[in-house]
């Protein structure tokens, strides 16, 4: 297995506490192959079946659901070392609640759900690993439901702002993705973002310069 592959491996929380060489061990005995999807790929569609057992390699994963008047909300992004829907690869009923496409090109470790289950029986450390993440999604999807029907915009959007001085340890942030996609994400317009920023602007609570939003004043955002 290449070196880039192992590396990843050893970032998925799946193989959390392994060496590369542990991790190439285990697998050496896994049937697994590499698959590669174009960008702007489905990977699965509201409704289909979830079929196998995936950890992404590169790339990002975008997961959104739909309301009947067509409203889409983006659940979350999927990035390197992240095991795909690990709630409904075992679960009764497997179909996926959400679409999910390829936001660029992505790369793929798949394994039939057979596969993870033999690792699962085998060895401990995998089978807890794996537990923990099934643990951690239930407390993500909890708070994303409560930030989504409990907050109001403005909330939502110092939420955002706070988490992203938090994961990038800087009071000066970059956002990653457009603004339609930060909307999409919370289940507003557009327009009620960007004014909410505004009026953050223009409270003193930030300075914004196209992607690059520093934070000046925490204390306002959140009073």
């Amino acid at each position: 297995m290449e070196q880039k592959i192992l590396n990843v491996l050893s970032k998925c929380q799946l193989f959390a506490g392994m060496s590369t060489i542990q991790i190439e061990l285990t697998l050496s005995n896994t049937n697994y192959r590499i698959v590669d999807l174009p960008a702007h790929e489905v990977y699965a569609l509201a409704g289909i079946p979830c079929r196998y057992a995936d950890i992404i390699i590169s790339g990002v994963l975008i997961s959104r659901m739909a309301s009947f008047s067509g409203k889409q909300v983006e659940v979350s992004r999927l990035g390197e070392g992240e095991v795909v829907a690990p709630a409904f690869i075992f679960a009764n009923k497997r179909e996926m609640p959400v679409s999910v496409e390829t936001e660029g090109k992505v790369k793929l470790l798949r394994m039939k759900p057979d596969e993870l289950k033999m690792l699962l029986d085998t060895d401990e450390a995998i089978r807890m690993n794996f537990i923990r993440t099934l643990s951690n999604i239930d407390v993500f999807l909890t708070h994303k439901m409560k930030v989504l029907s409990l907050f109001t915009v403005r909330e939502k959007v110092a939420y955002m702002i706070l988490e992203l001085v938090r994961e990038q340890q800087s009071l000066e942030i970059h956002l990653k993705r457009s603004r339609q996609e930060i909307a999409d994400s919370f289940g507003i317009q557009k327009f009620s973002l960007l004014r909410v920023l505004s009026e953050f602007e223009k409270d003193g609570a930030l300075q914004i310069d196209g992607k690059v939003i520093k934070v000046l004043n925490k204390q306002k955002l959140i009073g």
